[in-house]
């Protein structure tokens, strides 16, 4: 990928390709939300209106290229463990995610979470941006049901006789061949084309009614007009979610963000080429990493007056930058391109799921390229890497990946005598770890 800003345009169609990528939380989210009790439509608003505002944030205040929006996973959280589980309201539990944004917002400031990311050992930040590339390869091929569940093997590869599963390997190739041309826009290209090759399912060739929730055709048109719900906005019960019996709740969220945030930016960074380069302590690290880590506990303060679960940087981000976005006017574009699916949502459902996974797919393969700069024949070194490179597509969740690759690097740096290779801040992580663990998420 490229390291340097080019132009105004290749930043558009960035943002434009973070966007397409980053879309389907817009309708995924609320059907999520909506089996805790809340209206789909107010979730619907309330994830645009989230995305929007702290992705312009991201943009502006950080100057990243990074979307943010509610974390997948988390609104899992929120509705199947704090709702569902624990018998939480759902307003209460939109309290409980304000205040994990209340103290993500003091360890913003006072810059704890920026020195947990300056003790993050190097090799560690290697795998961390391709374990992820993994999991968003892993995603892609799970969106186009090209990788699908087997009760003998977990996974398995899809039938190719599926019209689905050929019209995803037609995109990835397509996609394939105008990356390696240098073709400009050549995602949003490949996208665009998908869905236009996506279209005969259903009408003409084969039937998608197994993978597009019992409707036939794949790529369907819907209206383009439907009013916006703000019926959740400041709808959070403060004082009920401060009970103590809700404080695992609330940590449970900040921890699980915390470790979600702080690999999405050191793995895009790693692998984007977005380091400081100041001579200053904060060279090397994350580019703007307190801003960005501000804004993301901003993110998540917001979400619960919106009426939603925590907000997160997003690892798709990564689309963009494949496309060149270096600055945060890609992050403006994205978050721009989600306001008016606030009138227009029934639009979302012309772009299927199989157009944008070929974009993930390349994705994962462009945030490989760091793994070649740890040490693999220093396994005290490479172990670590390794479990936390594994274990974030395996586990389907970057925090655990993150949390045993921390755990590990100091378990085995110690017993081997090398416990000056484990800084204060890294202890620190691994307390977090450890609470994290503790919290059963």
């Amino acid at each position: 990928m490229p390291t340097t800003f080019t132009s105004r345009r290749t930043e558009v169609l960035a943002g434009i390709s973070t966007f397409l990528a980053t879309m389907y939380i817009i309708v995924v989210n609320p059907a999520i939300l909506s089996q805790a009790g809340l209206p789909f439509s107010g979730v619907l608003t309330a994830t645009i209106l989230l995305s929007f505002f702290c992705s312009l944030m991201m943009g502006l205040y950080a100057r990243n290229p990074i979307v943010v929006a509610p974390g997948m996973g988390m609104n899992a959280f929120f509705t199947f463990t704090a709702v569902k589980g624990m018998g939480i309201r759902p307003e209460v539990a939109l309290g409980a995610v304000f205040w994990a944004g209340v103290l993500f917002l003091l360890l913003s400031i006072f810059n704890v979470r920026s020195a947990i990311v300056r003790a993050i050992p190097q090799p560690l930040r290697y795998a961390v941006s391709a374990g992820i590339g993994l999991f968003i390869t892993l995603i892609g091929f799970e969106n186009a049901k090209f990788i699908v569940a087997n009760p003998a093997t977990l996974v398995s590869i899809a039938h190719f006789n599926d019209p689905v599963v050929l019209t995803f390997i037609f995109g990835l190739l397509l996609m394939s061949v105008l990356v390696v041309r240098d073709v400009p826009g050549g995602i949003i290209i490949g996208i665009i084309l998908t869905t236009l090759a996506a279209w005969p399912i259903g009408r003409y060739w084969g039937d998608a009614s197994a993978v597009n929730f019992g409707q036939k055709t794949l790529v369907n048109f819907q209206g383009i007009w439907a009013a916006p719900d703000f019926s959740l906005l400041g709808k959070l019960d403060l004082m009920g979610s401060l009970s103590w019996s809700l404080w695992p709740v609330i940590f449970a969220f900040a921890f699980t963000d915390l470790f979600d945030s702080l690999s999405t930016f050191v793995g895009v960074a790693e692998a984007g080429g977005l380091q400081d380069q100041s001579a200053g302590p904060n060279h090397g690290q994350p580019r703007n990493l307190n801003r960005s880590l501000l804004t993301d506990a901003v993110a998540t303060t917001l979400a619960g007056v919106f009426g939603t679960s925590p907000g997160t940087a997003y690892i798709e981000s990564a689309v963009g930058i494949a496309q060149g976005g270096r600055t945060g006017l890609t992050a403006i574009v994205a978050g721009c391109c989600f306001l008016p699916f606030l009138f227009l949502s029934p639009l979302l459902s012309v772009i299927p799921a199989i157009a944008t996974a070929p974009a993930l797919v390349l994705v994962g393969a462009f945030m490989m390229k760091p793994i070649t700069r740890i040490e693999w024949s220093q396994l005290d070194d490479a172990l670590p890497a390794f479990l936390a490179l594994v274990l974030i597509p395996f586990s389907y969740s970057i925090t655990q990946g993150l949390i045993w690759g921390f755990l590990s690097w100091t378990v085995i740096k110690v017993a081997v005598g090398k416990n000056r290779e484990v800084p204060l801040g890294l202890w620190i992580v691994d307390a977090f770890c450890v609470l994290a663990l503790a919290s059963g998420h």
